[in-house]
């Protein structure tokens, strides 16, 4: 069983950065495709960039030069790097983490929310 704990959300102005964590816990994090989704009032929820167990990173184009994912498979942790905010932005965040392979399972974080407002 493996939990997600997101932090770092919050109010910022448009142009404004924040800095998302999502804590892991369990085993095998370093092999887990570790993701942040957002999800929008009354909008689906979307992807906004991954990174692999090697730290290879993929990003939606919204979010390209604006945003940067990291992690650190010692600390099992992955945290969402976000710069020039915009109210676009503006969602609840959610951490992911898919393990393939025959374990093959997705675990999602409860989220927290990321306002982009004057």
């Amino acid at each position: 069983q493996v939990q997600l704990v997101e932090s770092g959300g919050g109010l910022v102005q448009p142009g404004g950065s924040l800095r998302l964590s999502c804590a892991a816990s369990g085993s095998g994090f370093a092999s887990a495709l570790m993701g942040w989704y957002r999800q929008a009032p009354e909008k689906q929820r979307e992807l906004v960039a991954t990174i692999t167990g090697g730290g290879s990173p993929n990003y939606v184009d919204s979010v390209k030069g604006r945003f940067t994912i990291s992690r650190d498979n010692a600390k099992n942790t992955v945290s969402l790097q976000m710069n020039s905010l915009k109210p676009d932005d503006t969602a609840v965040y959610y951490c992911r983490a898919y393990f393939g392979g025959p374990r093959n399972i997705i675990y999602w974080g409860r989220g927290t929310q990321v306002t982009v407002s004057s």
